[in-house]
């Protein structure tokens, strides 16, 4: 299938094709069509994927119809970190920038001064990319009306619904006008995405390619049981005997991704700590570094685990597992993107030999743990709890998360949008 098929305008199909993107995914087929049409969309589909495009062309698509009679916005792109607001403005400003009329994109976030954001709002903007904390900033200031916004987009929604987001989206939704198109993008629907969607979205078209894009091949996955505390001496082994340009190190806690990488730094490893309390200054010039082969691994929280996408990236290490079962498919998922080949590393230890069960058994993997000579495990190997030994996790957060979701729904009620107007 092509992209001419779905229903694209002649001007954006040229502009795909001068990206030297010919051939839609399976998300793309199954979200851009309904799009275009104006129906709401949830979708999902496994980090890269090419959800981005997914919802960019029918966005963008949208608004070479759209009459724009104001300066404000009239689509919204909410996603949950800088960095893939970064990403996703970068896509959808590449693909508008050869449109006529034209199609202003505008990025914003925080971590930087408010103060450039406000002055290149100034001349009007008709899409904005943004993360919650500071469009509400913004607004705040006088400098952004969400009063005619015709589409909104959440990107990674599952993400959306977690405590640090619920408050800030509530807001935002209070401020969009009840009558719009709604596009909700995540790698998994959980149970808050689906409630979420259930108030939020009208007669949605339901797209869901995930067992489509799990790509075994692609990224191959291990386990390896290994003492805690042997776990840095057999990451300096895994990396000198498989020879990775590059690594991503997944670890649990800012602390732990400093100590993680200045140990690597003082065998002569050029690594660099990524997590949030560094300034967006710092966490530019790392991604830019690993980018560019001046760093040979980045020791993250989970912070990187959506919106990062460093070319043929050759393998991710889960050094500490992810608290949550979910987290681990939006981990992996740094490797192995766009028909490259990629490795998934997880190092299990014996006290959480249990919740990597709950992993394994989660994602239907199946892997056996193996061992490796010099690095056998002589802690003992914890049995699972009665509630299936997930770590970090209470009974009730799926509760929490419907009744969040419901709590967002009640006050905005949703129509489809008329591409036509």
């Amino acid at each position: 299938m092509s992209f001419a098929t779905l229903g694209l305008s002649p001007a954006l199909l040229e502009a795909l094709s001068s990206t030297g993107i010919n051939s839609p995914t399976p998300i793309q087929v199954g979200a851009i069509a309904p799009a275009v049409q104006g129906r709401d969309v949830l979708g999902s589909a496994q980090t890269g994927s090419g959800k981005t495009l997914a919802f960019a062309l029918p966005v963008l698509q949208h608004l070479l119809h759209a009459q724009k009679t104001t300066q404000a916005p009239l689509a919204l792109v909410l996603v949950p970190t800088r960095e893939l607001a970064t990403q996703v403005g970068a896509v959808m400003q590449s693909l508008a920038q050869s449109l006529t009329p034209r199609v202003r994109v505008s990025v914003v976030f925080g971590g930087v001064s408010i103060n450039p954001q406000m002055m290149a709002l100034r001349g009007g903007t008709h899409v904005v990319v943004a993360t919650p904390g500071r469009l509400l900033d913004l607004v705040a200031h006088n400098a952004l009306s969400l009063a005619h916004i015709e589409q909104l987009v959440l990107d990674e929604a599952d993400r959306m619904l977690d405590l640090g987001f619920a408050d800030e989206l509530a807001s935002i939704l209070a401020l969009l006008p009840p009558k719009r198109q709604n596009l909700f993008f995540s790698a998994t629907l959980d149970a808050g995405v689906q409630a979420l969607a259930q108030g939020l979205l009208h007669s949605p078209e339901r797209v869901d390619t995930n067992q489509a894009d799990q790509h075994p091949v692609r990224i191959t996955q291990r386990a390896i049981l290994v003492d805690t505390n042997r776990r840095h001496t057999l990451l300096r082994h895994l990396m000198a005997t498989h020879d990775w340009p590059q690594v991503l190190v997944f670890v649990a806690t800012k602390y732990a991704a400093e100590i993680a990488a200045d140990k690597l730094r003082k065998v002569g490893i050029q690594a660099e700590p990524f997590h949030g309390e560094l300034s967006q200054g710092k966490r530019s010039q790392v991604l830019m570094d690993f980018k560019a082969l001046r760093l040979r691994v980045v020791v993250a929280t989970d912070l990187a685990a959506r919106g990062l996408d460093i070319a043929g990236l050759a393998a991710v290490v889960n050094y500490d597992l992810p608290r949550s079962t979910q987290d681990y498919t939006h981990r992996i998922g740094r490797t192995g993107r766009f028909d490259t080949e990629g490795t998934a590393l997880s190092l299990v230890s014996p006290a959480s030999a249990a919740h990597w069960r709950l992993i394994d058994k989660r994602h239907g993997l199946a892997l056996a743990l193996e061992t490796v000579v010099g690095f056998e495990a002589q802690e003992e190997v914890l049995q699972a709890s009665a509630d299936g030994g997930i770590k970090g996790r209470r009974p009730s957060k799926k509760d929490r998360l419907r009744a969040q979701a419901a709590a967002l729904g009640e006050s905005s009620q949703t129509a489809p949008v008329d591409p036509k107007n």
